[in-house]
Parts: C-alpha cells; sequence; structure tokens
C-alpha cells in the first residue's frame, strides 16, 4: 500500500479551493506549498503546486511563469516517483494537460506559433492519457485548442489589407 503523501494531501485541499471558486484561498495554500519545497525540491510537487498555482493567477504572464515550472518539473519526474506517490498513469500522461494550458495561455498572449507548437505537443503525447473522464476532459480541451487557434487563422487570413 502507498503511503499517503501529506504534501499530496495539502495540493488536493488547495485543488478543492480553487474547484470552488475560491481563488484567492487557493493561491495562499498553493503559495505556501510552493515555499515549502522550492524550485529545487522534489520535482513531482514542484509540478503539481506549479500547475494548479497557474490556474488561479489573473496576470497571463504570472500563469504562462507557472505552466512552464510546472513543465519543467515534468520533465524530471521519474516513474519510480510518480508510482511512489501513487500516480495510476504513467509521466507521460501528465503531459497532454501540461501542453494544453501553455497552448491556452500563449493562445490568450496572441502567440498562436507557440500556441499551435504546445497544441501539437500536447496531441502527440495524447496517447498516454488513460481511458477514463480526465482523459476525455484533456482530448476535449486539446479540440478547443486547435478550433480557436483554426478560428483565429481563419480571421486573420480575412483581415488582411484590401484593395478599394
Amino acid at each position: 500500500m502507498t503511503e499517503v503523501d501529506p504534501f499530496m494531501q495539502r495540493l488536493g485541499v488547495g485543488m478543492q479551493l480553487a474547484q470552488q471558486a475560491d481563488r484567492a484561498g487557493a493561491a495562499v495554500l498553493f503559495a505556501a506549498l510552493w515555499e515549502e519545497v522550492g524550485p529545487d525540491g522534489d520535482p513531482l510537487h514542484r509540478c503539481a503546486v506549479s500547475h494548479w498555482m497557474a490556474d488561479v493567477q489573473d496576470d497571463l504572464q504570472d500563469e504562462l511563469l507557472w505552466d512552464l515550472r510546472a513543465l519543467e518539473a515534468a520533465h524530471q519526474v521519474t516513474e519510480e516517483r510518480a508510482a511512489q506517490a501513487g500516480l495510476a498513469s504513467p509521466v507521460g500522461a501528465m503531459y497532454p494537460s501540461l501542453h494544453l494550458n501553455l497552448g491556452e495561455v500563449y493562445r490568450r498572449l496572441n502567440n498562436r506559433e507557440v500556441a499551435r507548437h504546445h497544441l501539437v505537443q500536447g496531441q502527440e503525447a495524447a496517447a498516454a492519457l488513460p481511458d477514463d473522464g480526465y482523459g476525455a476532459m484533456i482530448l476535449r480541451g486539446l479540440r478547443g485548442l486547435q478550433e480557436r487557434l483554426d478560428e483565429a487563422s481563419v480571421e486573420n487570413r480575412g483581415s488582411g489589407p484590401t484593395n478599394g
């Protein structure tokens, strides 16, 4: 039996706060968790808290910073560490969501080229997603991001100079 990770339990409280629209309360808890783990601590903890901290940011640049921290930390998470923490899916299953979030924030920052890069990365990693509600949610998110990027491309083609 896997031991319960107290850090992840506290992160779960913050996740519930965020999902209940208490973004400020969640941000305070996530900030305390970040102070605890620090930029050089356990990559799984850094990835998880950064991923959720990004979601409670009001400023797009701050959101981008946290999303980038989450992706950087994910690259350092081993399968052994993920299993030790009780994650049911392989580490690769984290990447579609991480790239989806980055793609969305870059889209909102009007950097469609980088947004599309992260969309493609997320789509390529999607094979690692579990066949469950979480996996379906991430796939819907990737499809939605693709639609928003495709719509923006069509709009831009139609807004060029006119001869009139």
